[in-house]
């Protein structure tokens, strides 16, 4: 049994979220460029997405 490999993704207000690899990445989320295990990108994702507001309300602070 393989294990499912899952793509971490981010949108423009640069929020992540992960998407299984073997499906069409929604409208609006760009690969973020790491590829791996589920656990292994939720990792990946807490690593990474230190300021959880949006982008925009970021820049608006």
């Amino acid at each position: 049994m393989s294990e499912d490999r899952f793509v971490v993704v981010r949108n423009d207000e640069e929020q992540y979220s992960i998407w299984p690899a073997d499906r069409e990445l929604p409208a609006g989320w760009h690969d973020a460029g790491f590829t791996g295990a589920r656990a292994d990108c939720l990792a990946h994702v807490d690593e990474v997405w230190t300021d959880m507001r949006p982008r925009s309300l970021r820049e608006a602070s």
